[in-house]
């Protein structure tokens, strides 16, 4: 029985430490991430505050103030919650042409899209640590009407985003 028990808590542990290790290298990521990383490194990125109204999709990247958590005043709650310690933040956009995006971060934070009420469910997920600029790319088929793009979990106070149509 204690063999039993044993080889159990082993395989546990096994199958924990594989879930805990995630891809690293800019060669990991499930499809091409050139675009949208020249983009999230590129030295024009506007910076906007937490909480920012845009009138259509940024042109280029944008660097994202975030607020610790517990202040961030998030319009809907994060479908994962924040750990403490953490920050979040978001930005309001009132037109995009409908169609497939990728919304890709600098660093690693949970995106929640909402859209006319609802919180979009990403149709594919990449990501990888150790490749300088990109943390993840989510994509997300958006519509033509105005959108919220929420950020939350990040360990630091601002995040580099580029959100790119699919080409």
């Amino acid at each position: 029985m204690r063999v039993l028990a044993f080889l159990a808590a082993l395989s546990f542990s096994a199958t924990s430490a594989l879930a805990a290790e995630e891809p690293s290298g800019c060669d990991k990521f499930k499809w091409p991430i050139e675009r949208e990383r020249a983009a999230l490194t590129a030295p024009d990125r506007a910076t906007l505050a937490s909480g920012s109204e845009q009138a259509s999709l940024p042109s280029s990247a944008i660097t994202l103030g975030l607020a610790a958590s517990s202040e961030a005043k998030l319009p809907t709650p994060p479908e994962r919650a924040p750990k403490d310690g953490t920050f979040a933040g978001f930005t309001s956009i009132k037109s995009a042409k409908p169609g497939l995006y990728t919304i890709s971060l600098s660093t690693g934070a949970w995106i929640d899209v909402v859209q006319d009420e609802h919180v979009l469910k990403p149709l594919a997920f990449s990501g990888a640590t150790d490749c300088g600029g990109i943390r993840k790319t989510v994509k997300y088929e958006l519509s033509a009407q105005p959108f919220v793009l929420q950020i939350s979990g990040a360990k630091e106070d601002a995040v580099a985003i580029a959100i790119l149509p699919v080409q």
